[in-house]
């Protein structure tokens, strides 16, 4: 509608309201010239028409409604209210009943909807009929063409705006879900939208809302009050703002579920609205419901095509990696697009690839420890079989796309679509540092996750602790290291009461995570024999890092000084004859180095004795006098 069309409908507006004050003048006595004649009709009705079909009123209703706006806006009217009845400048039920054309007590019960939906509002001074009757504001503004939400609902609800961008299964839902509602609107039904992508859910919403002509909003599960009272006015307020403006609701619960005050939402608020959660629910009254996932790898593949535009064209083949290594939402793809193609002479692979790790990292720095990783295959040390499997694993990450999507297997279902694995092995033989390697040459964000930290006494605290670990993951661009596996996988055993099951539960629930979760995910321990076989079955790969023989060992001393390090007289065989595994090794290595720096001097085999003895006494073992010859 242009701004000519909407200034004449809100003149027009406001010369029928005078017109029906001028009535009501008439009905109370006040002397009127004429009353203004039939206004030109217009194809929107005016603001006091709309508002009697939305809500039922009937004449007299209309009329006591009228009124009390006319004592807000006209001082002619707010001064014969006084004069007739209240000797103050305000409206009664009494009076209404003596001025008013057919009258009827029923207008002003609490199922009526003047004051079921708060039109009016009755004051506490008084008896029933002599007590003040006040137009809300809200409606005041309604009447005067000023149609916008309650400033009550400001700091709750967010509107909503089209998608720039939607995935084609996405809008197919949205269709199918605003045919369903103009057939079932009548029976007020929840519309449950369930998945993991929260701004998914939203796009859908909006995409209804616009079809059915309804301006969307959301609101926060978390951002609801928890007093009875305050729900049950924002009930009402809700109600009343679907009618008015007309608005479609999305009650956004995320991962978090029905909380005690979502609940009494969807329970008690009698409209069709829009519920968003990660997991099914149970619900008490009609629904239909409907699976809102973030898109598939081949589904992002083409959402990334329509964010870059002709960007797209020189990513080559880059674009599959990033659609198979991320699972971000439509809205996500899209504005991460918009940011790196700002400047088409710096959009390239590595500029994408960046931002979109960035994305997930908020959400998991309160959760685990992000390490930076920075060694290679080159630094590892291990024997052919180890490094064999660890390259399948790294192959396996990048050709996701081609095995899950082009060639089918994706289709046979979701379970095992992802990449886990078991490392096993003493301290110090290399898992965490092999978890480094595979992602620095993934280019991913590696996150180590201490177990013993997540597991709880309290029974399903540990599984709710991994979940929100896993969904935090789950954009992508992230490998998860679970350490010290151990204080899980030592707990379990022959079940003898409720915490051994509840125990087998714990590990049965984080294997299930580790093979849904679509990106790579590693747990290390020491205890591989207390991990019973039908549990290693649900991991992709078991990787035992051995203690490394006293090759690997001198292998490891070569490699372990910095190019820029400077040493002299360093005898690799004797160093090797410390029986001890690599992570040992750096650390005396590392020592080493401070102490010849301490010294103005090379690094020397005297100054890696003395560091030996250090990490000796530190890991609380004694060194024998043969793997110590000949070093000073």
């Amino acid at each position: 509608m242009s701004s000519t069309t909407v200034r004449t409908w809100a003149e027009a507006n406001q010369a029928h309201l005078m017109a029906e004050f001028a009535r009501l003048k008439q009905r109370l006595g006040i002397p009127v010239e004429s009353v203004s004649p039939e206004l030109e009709s217009h194809e929107e009705p005016f603001a006091i028409e709309r508002l009697a079909a939305i809500f039922g009123l009937t004449a007299f209703e209309r009329d006591l409604l009228l009124l009390c706006a006319g004592v807000e806006m006209d001082s002619e009217l707010a001064g014969r209210c006084a004069e007739l009845h209240t000797q103050k400048p305000y409206a009664t039920f009494g009076l209404a009943i003596a001025t008013l054309e057919d009258p009827h007590w029923s207008a002003f019960t609490p199922t009526r909807p003047l004051r079921r939906f708060r039109l009016l509002e009755l004051g506490s001074s008084g008896g029933f009929t002599a007590a003040p009757v006040r137009i809300d504001e809200r409606i005041l503004h309604f009447l005067a063409g000023m149609n916008v939400m309650d400033s009550a609902l400001h700091s709750l609800v967010t509107p909503l705006v089209s998608a720039p961008l939607i995935s084609s299964e996405h809008r197919a839902t949205a269709t199918s879900i605003a045919r369903i509602l103009r057939e079932t609107w009548q029976f007020a039904p929840i519309v449950h939208l369930c998945g993991d992508d929260p701004f998914g859910q939203e796009d859908v919403a909006a995409l209804v809302a616009g079809e059915i002509e309804q301006q969307p909003f959301a609101i926060r599960s978390e951002d609801l009050p928890t007093s009875s009272q305050d729900l049950e006015r924002l009930v009402w307020l809700l109600e009343r703002e679907a009618l008015l403006l007309p608005g479609a609701f999305l009650l956004q619960c995320g991962n978090s579920g029905l909380t005690q005050s979502a609940s009494y939402l969807a329970d008690k608020l009698p409209i069709t609205f829009f519920l968003g959660t990660g997991e099914p629910v149970r619900l008490h009254r009609a629904f239909a419901r409907f699976d809102v996932n973030k898109p598939s790898l081949r589904e992002q593949h083409e959402l990334w095509e329509r964010a870059l535009g002709d960007g797209a064209g020189r990513m080559n083949s880059k674009l599959s990696e990033i659609s198979q290594q991320f699972r971000l939402s439509a809205r996500m793809i899209y504005h991460t697009g918009m940011m790196a193609s700002a400047s088409e002479e710096t959009l390239n692979h590595d500029t994408l690839w960046t931002a979109c790790r960035s994305l997930a990292r908020p959400k998991l720095e309160d959760l685990a420890h992000r390490i930076t990783p920075a060694a290679t295959w080159n630094d590892l040390v291990l024997p052919d079989l180890q490094m064999r499997i660890l390259r399948q694993m790294s192959a396996q990450v990048w050709h996701r796309m081609r095995v899950h999507e082009h060639w089918g297997f994706g289709e046979k279902g979701n379970r095992g679509l992802g990449v886990s694995a078991l490392f096993c092995g003493e301290s110090g033989t290399g898992k965490t540092l092999a978890a480094e390697v595979l992602a620095n040459a993934l280019g991913l964000d590696l996150y180590r996750v201490d177990l013993a930290s997540v597991v709880s006494k309290y029974i399903g605290e540990t599984e709710k602790n991994l979940k929100i670990i896993f969904d935090a993951a789950e954009e992508g661009g992230v490998l998860l290291l679970f350490d010290e596996a151990d204080a899980l996988f030592g707990k379990r055993g022959e079940v003898k009461d409720s915490h051994d099951r509840y125990a087998n539960i714990e590990v049965g629930y984080l294997l299930q995570r580790m093979e849904s979760y679509s990106g790579l995910a590693i747990l290390t321990t020491n205890l591989k024999a207390s991990l019973d076989r039908a549990f290693q079955r649900r991991l992709r790969f078991t990787v035992n890092f051995p203690f490394p023989d006293a090759a690997q060992r001198e292998l490891i001393w070569s490699k372990v000084f910095p190019e820029s390090t400077p040493t002299r007289g360093l005898d690799l065989k004797k160093l090797a004859q410390l029986n001890v595994p690599g992570g040992n090794i750096r650390n005396i290595a590392l020592n080493a180095a401070f102490i010849a720096a301490d010294h103005g001097t090379p690094v020397e085999m005297p100054d890696l004795l003395e560091a030996a003895r250090l990490e000796a006494h530190k890991i609380e073992r004694s060194l024998a006098d043969a793997e110590l010859r000949g070093w000073a």
